[in-house]
């Protein structure tokens, strides 16, 4: 419909936090466990947005972030709280 899809914000969100897990816990496996999103503002098609992670909780199993896509003058389109179960990698079989 010519605008920023709600699905593909809340696709780059988790994405984010998943990165930001892995950045600060590189031996565990970042699996998202929740999310939750409010898209507060249309972003047109061609438009760039830039996507803001914050952590807000940084435990030893579980990571809570919060996300911003922010529109191109700065305004939140969505904010997004998604919460990271830390996992330890499988051996190899």
């Amino acid at each position: 419909y010519g605008f920023l899809n709600g699905g593909t914000s809340l696709a780059l969100a988790e994405n984010l936090a998943g990165v930001g897990s892995v950045s600060l816990c590189p031996d565990k496996i970042p699996m998202g466990s929740s999310v939750s999103a409010n898209h507060l503002q249309a972003v047109p098609v061609g438009d760039t947005v830039t996507i803001v992670a914050t952590i807000l909780h940084k435990g030893r199993t579980t990571h809570v972030w919060n996300v911003n896509v922010l529109t191109p003058s700065g305004q939140v389109a969505s904010t997004a709280r998604v919460t990271n179960y830390l996992v330890d990698p499988q051996p190899a079989r």
